[in-house]
């Protein structure tokens, strides 16, 4: 259950990186106040961890011979799109994930995965099962 929590928490600090760092990512939490924009990072972290498990495994298993092809480039585009479908969900909540275009989502995606492996690195002592 820690380790579920301190992997929420990483992927909440990568959505708030990229959306600080990809000018095309927003992100419109559901109140002003900040307690709301922590609450709005870590639902959109907890959509996007179900979204990334449930969708994006089905997609890299149909999708193994273009990552084959194109020496595991197109995990881009599935990562992008992954993206743009949680910022889909997202908008039916009434708030949440706002991506401006498709390749704004590849971009996005992959400032996202970057960010969340450095922080996965610096807490790899944390998580680690003994």
């Amino acid at each position: 259950m820690a380790r579920f929590l301190i992997q929420l928490i990483v992927n909440a600090v990568a959505l708030w990186f990229t959306a600080l760092l990809v000018t095309g990512v927003h992100v419109t939490p559901y109140a002003p106040d900040v307690g709301a924009s922590v609450l709005t990072y870590l639902l959109l972290a907890l959509i996007f961890g179900f979204v990334n498990t449930v969708v994006g495994g089905v997609l890299r298993v149909v999708a193994f011979p273009l990552y084959v092809l194109t020496l595991g480039l197109f995990s881009l585009i599935v990562n992008g799109l992954l993206l743009l479908l949680v910022a889909w969900l997202s908008g039916f909540l009434g708030f949440g994930l706002i991506v401006d275009g498709f390749w704004w989502g590849v971009l996005g995606a992959l400032v996202l995965g970057i960010v969340s492996w450095l922080l996965g690195l610096i807490l790899r002592p944390v998580t680690a099962r003994n």
